[in-house]
């Protein structure tokens, strides 16, 4: 457990090198914050909260790398509370009650409040996050914890209750640059006093490398300056040294992979993903699953076009594939790489070897055409709500047929404006869960023609 300075980053001299790169580019002020506009950004929550000095309690929630620990770090330095600092890992309940006495002395005896940022929150146990509740609740801490885990699975509920949930997102390989030449120029804290060069190729390789991880992609950096620095002969150091791609593929021990994510090859390969699993090609499916996700694809976005796939063209013949696609999804935030990529592999297997239909997406069309070209028809009134005595009298609902008071739940009376009663918008194909569907249907049709 550490107290105020457990910030402070000694930088005189050459100590400060002896440091992590990572840790002595950690930006102390909101000035120096890059990413997460949309919580820490001029005008947003957690900006206003800093600058006002009125911080809230609060979980921090993202992946590794992404500013967590960094935005402690600021509210720290920028705000006038007494801060505070504990790991889950190391700590227990003699841990907490110990803040919990001091910050209590301290509200009462020098009217100061106490800031207590917590990491890695999620490894306390339910009965040690217990112990947080009343404090939180009376004002007696504000509590900063930090996570990696969702806090819908791995915090009490109770806590969350008293917290407010602030997420942050990986970060992009533009911000990461940003970081990146930063400390390439700065003398003080970075690597300016090696007199480097990173070539654009070499800078959005290592970018692409951190995987959103700006803490990765500086370890990077730093291992590559060692790399390119420790090449150079004794005494032929005449201009600056530059790092190329082959010296961070070299150093790194990976192979860039020829992939702009936003550029034709970005498109060329969700697109053969995509044409894959549509194909039924699991073998193909999986290859260009992996291309991508080996080449920094943002995992996200797969997800997302996988979930679009699920309904487009699996559809009804496996009404599943949108589970299996939506469990995809939140497996991945759950776990994170590289554990959660073989979530997503299942996923994409199970779409590719599912059955196959587009009679949802041709419907959705067709319906949207028809809404365009006649407009917002009235509600029929016998399937109108008619909850106030007026609107019975109006005819609101009346004649409406009960289907549950009907044989097999079923009994036929017209669901459509009565401009549209021929239109026959869903038509399923006869393939998998979907042969079902389209059976039944014949079957109420049949019935339809009969009343």
């Amino acid at each position: 457990m550490k107290d105020n300075d457990i910030f402070d980053l000694p930088m005189e001299s050459d100590h400060g090198r002896f440091q992590p790169l990572a840790y002595r580019m950690r930006p102390n002020t909101l000035d120096e914050l890059v990413g997460q506009n949309h919580v820490a950004g001029e005008g947003a929550i957690l900006n206003r909260a800093i600058v006002n000095d009125s911080i809230f309690s609060m979980i921090l929630w993202g992946p590794p790398g992404c500013g967590k620990t960094t935005l402690a770090n600021i509210i720290a330095r920028e705000t006038r509370s007494h801060f505070m600092e504990m790991s889950a890992v190391i700590s227990g309940v003699k841990e907490i009650r110990d803040v919990i006495a001091g910050a209590r002395d301290r509200k009462r005896i020098h009217r100061r409040r106490t800031i207590l940022f917590v990491d890695e929150i999620h490894r306390f146990n339910k009965s040690q996050q217990d112990a947080f509740l009343p404090h939180v609740e009376n004002g007696t801490i504000v509590l900063v914890g930090a996570t990696t885990e969702n806090p819908s699975f791995e915090v009490i509920p109770a806590l969350i209750s008293r917290c407010r949930i602030i997420t942050l997102h990986p970060l992009s390989n533009t911000d990461i640059k940003v970081v990146l030449k930063r400390a390439l120029a700065d003398g003080e804290k970075g690597l300016g006093f090696m007199d480097l060069v990173c070539t654009d190729a070499a800078l959005e390789l290592i970018a692409s490398f951190g995987d959103g991880d700006v803490r990765m992609a500086l370890t990077s950096l730093e291992t590559a300056a060692v790399f390119v620095s420790s090449s150079v002969r004794e005494g032929e150091l005449t201009k600056p040294v530059t790092i190329e791609v082959e010296d961070v593929e070299k150093c790194l021990q990976k192979k860039a992979l020829r992939y702009d994510k936003s550029g034709e090859e970005h498109f060329n390969l969700i697109s053969a993903f995509h044409k894959s699993m549509r194909g039924s090609d699991p073998n193909g499916t999986l290859y260009w699953l992996f291309r991508m996700l080996m080449a920094g694809e943002d995992p996200y976005y797969i997800l997302r076009r996988m979930v679009r796939f699920a309904t487009e063209d699996v559809g009804m013949a496996d009404p599943g594939a949108l589970t299996a696609a939506l469990n995809a999804l939140e497996s991945f935030r759950f776990l994170g790489h590289p554990e959660g990529d073989d979530a997503i592999a299942q996923a994409a297997v199970y779409l590719a070897t599912a059955p196959k239909s587009n009679s949802i997406y041709k419907a959705v069309k067709n319906v949207r055409t028809e809404i365009q070209k006649s407009g917002y028809l009235p509600v029929p009134m016998h399937i109108r709500n008619a909850p106030t005595k007026m609107m019975k009298q109006m005819g609101y609902g009346e004649g409406y047929l009960y289907a549950h008071d009907y044989r097999d739940g079923y009994v036929f009376q017209d669901y459509l404006p009565c401009e549209l009663n021929d239109c026959d918008f869903y038509k399923p194909m006869d393939r998998g869960y979907e042969s079902s569907v389209r059976q039944r249907l014949q079957t109420w049709d049949g019935l339809k023609r009969k009343g």
